[in-house]
């Protein structure tokens, strides 16, 4: 690495004067931000340590320290330890075009598809530490084979912190470390079939990898529609599965929330039919525009099976996850996760342990809400702007929205097309899971967590490029007429970086 950074300060950054006294933070975090967004400072170019800035800059390490954590949070930066601090590949400009389609963009040049967090965000520097510490805290017999339901450790922690943000109050005895939800769900499926189940009622549209899970140990999915109150629990009575599954805080892909009304009926028809609620929690903790919603566990600890993981928190790659089974189930999937791998990583189990002991998680947490919320409004500006007549739905929590289409847009043509032009987004129709029963509206599912503000707003002119070329051909079609009316009728996008305001 160089040792003078005379040139790197000169040509990016501000003198740090006295008129900057008070917001020094600010001015360098835009200063590099800018740099960077206009391509002075390349993809993979490496910064100066903190130290060496601070000393150049005459300003406190801390300052400069805060900046760089900042913009390594918003995604323009990657500090990784023992090999400094360095730009972004996913922030470099000159790859990326303008406002019109390019023809050789590659396949997945802007990757919308919902599933994942901001991984560039992952606290690698904590988590590590949290590794160190964990071990170093592990008497030397939890080396060995571990317990199948977890580290004791481990779930005590998981306890006190569901109870303090979920509102599932279980003793940690309660509690089932699992290889993520995955594992979790597929646990909750044999124990099922072990007990003759041989249907489990689904929500549609939903996520199409459950129903494969619960096929593998012999369940059928029972399709049920949802609505803009969250599944349709009346037309549970029209089936004979006694068990169902249910993203209450944040239905997947729609992003309803189930109503009271609804929640208060499942529980009722779960005690009545003597049944048992799948209560996945994938997302609960991104939340922007809205109060906290609580697990639905707390109002039957005996008929639901509460779910969660770090794969939307952290990253999928720990695979770890929980499951809170109720009561009387709860040995039998111990001996299912006992026979089926022995129990998940201890030592990774310690690290999140820790990073829960010592309020690094909770820290994540705050910092990704502010990332995700910066995103998905940088997201929702661009929408507005470039296509006014999409809706967007599902905005106040989660890591994806759904832009609903006009009514006669085939949402996997487009979807087709947008993937021709480099924007991978899957169809809303993906997520049918009965044949027989149209979607609720046209749409596509948009993922916006894994990248920046400045590529979400790329994507989303992209997408108004082929969009509107694929309206003028099909009003060309129709009726003859020149294209160039058509055209004028349609919305031209905005080149304004401008964030949304704050919605309600």
């Amino acid at each position: 690495m160089p040792a003078d950074w005379t040139t790197l300060r000169e040509l990016l950054l501000p003198e740090m004067s006295e008129a900057t006294r008070g917001r020094r933070e600010r001015t360098l975090t835009e200063a590099l931000r800018n740099g960077i967004r206009v391509g002075r400072l390349a993809a993979r170019t490496r910064l100066p340590s903190s130290r060496d800035l601070a000393a150049q800059l005459r300003l406190a390490r801390g300052t400069v320290t805060s900046a760089y954590a900042q913009l390594v949070a918003e995604g323009y930066l990657i500090a990784v330890r023992g090999s400094g601090t360095s730009v972004a590949e996913i922030v470099d400009r000159r790859a990326e075009p303008r406002a019109a389609v390019d023809p050789q963009a590659p396949p997945g040049a802007w990757d919308l598809r919902p599933g994942l967090p901001a991984l560039a965000a992952f606290p690698r520097t904590a988590w590590v530490s949290a590794v160190r510490a964990g071990l170093a805290e592990l008497p030397d017999a939890d080396l060995g084979y571990p317990d199948p339901v977890g580290l004791h450790a481990l779930r005590a922690e998981l306890a006190a912190y569901l109870g303090r943000v979920r509102s599932v109050h279980a003793d940690p005895a309660e509690v089932i470390v699992t290889r993520g939800a995955a594992e979790g769900f597929s646990l909750m499926g044999a124990c099922l079939a072990g007990r003759g189940h041989r249907e489990i009622a689904v929500e549609n549209p939903g996520h199409p990898g459950q129903p494969r899970l619960f096929a593998e140990v012999g369940l059928s999915a029972v399709p049920i529609p949802v609505d803009e109150d969250g599944l349709r629990v009346d037309l549970l009575a029209e089936t004979t599965a006694r068990a169902v599954l249910v993203t209450p805080a944040h239905q997947f892909p729609l992003g309803v929330a189930l109503a009271p009304h609804r929640r208060l009926a499942l529980v009722e028809w779960a005690r009545r039919v003597n049944g048992l609620i799948l209560e996945d929690d994938y997302d609960a903790e991104h939340r922007y525009d809205r109060a906290a919603i609580g697990a639905m566990r707390s109002l039957a600890p005996d008929h639901v099976a509460y779910l969660g993981s770090v794969s939307k928190t952290l990253a999928p790659a720990l695979r770890l996850g929980w499951l809170v089974p109720p009561p009387d189930v709860r040995a039998e999937v111990a001996r299912v996760k006992l026979l089926r791998d022995l129990g998940s990583s201890t030592i990774d189990q310690a690290a999140l342990a820790r990073l829960l002991r010592d309020g690094g998680y909770d820290r994540h947490l705050r910092r990704t809400r502010r990332l995700n919320r910066h995103r998905r409004d940088a997201l929702v500006d661009a929408l507005t702007r470039c296509l006014p007549d999409w809706r967007v739905i599902g905005v106040a929590a989660g890591l994806h929205l759904v832009a609903g289409l006009p009514d006669g847009v085939d949402d996997t043509e487009l979807s087709e097309a947008l993937a021709r032009a480099g924007v991978t987004v899957p169809p809303l129709t993906d997520y049918l899971r009965d044949p027989t029963r149209a979607a609720p509206f046209a749409g596509l599912v948009l993922g916006y967590a894994g990248l920046t503000p400045d590529r979400l707003r790329a994507a989303v002119r992209v997408a108004a490029t082929v969009y509107r070329g694929r309206a003028t051909q099909a009003q060309a079609a129709r009726d003859a007429g020149p294209e160039a009316a058509t055209a004028r009728k349609l919305p031209v996008c905005s080149s304004s970086t401008d964030t949304a305001p704050p919605m309600t």
